[in-house]
């Protein structure tokens, strides 16, 4: 199987807000199927997203008051967010960059080293990496 070289052209980027775990899930498995076809992918934490790495919660899908998804999710073996992430980060064509701004909206700045985290950015520097960028996806 071939896969596509990657250009600047056709990177996809995913900002991620929400820590709620479907969309945290959504997010990477956007990010895991685009390095899957050969692209490269930029994933960008912010507040509640970056929370829930930080706090290294993408193990357990916690989805409220639905405990019949949880458990359809886990009878059908599909992988957790932290499988996801894994997938992105072997491809090697994969960068997951933190919000400065959020970082510090949440206190968080002791975390920031030991998170995993590949880059830590403010708006301004993420404006300029993502310009001209046609495939965003905000969660």
């Amino acid at each position: 199987m071939s896969h596509r070289v990657s250009t600047p052209d056709n990177r996809v980027v995913v900002f991620l807000h929400s820590g709620e775990y479907d969309r945290v899930h959504q997010g990477l498995s956007i990010a895991a199927a685009a390095t899957a076809a050969g692209r490269r992918v930029e994933v960008y934490l912010f507040w509640w997203a970056l929370e829930r790495f930080l706090m290294d919660r993408l193990d357990e899908p916690d989805f409220a008051g639905r405990e019949d998804v949880a458990d359809r999710f886990e009878a059908r073996g599909m992988p957790t967010a932290r499988a996801l992430l894994e997938h992105v980060r072997d491809s090697g064509l994969g960068t997951v960059a933190g919000c400065t701004g959020s970082l510090g909206a949440l206190g968080s700045e002791s975390k920031a080293g030991d998170s995993g985290i590949d880059v830590w950015l403010g708006w301004s520097a993420i404006l300029q990496r993502t310009a001209g960028v046609t495939d965003r996806f905000y969660l």
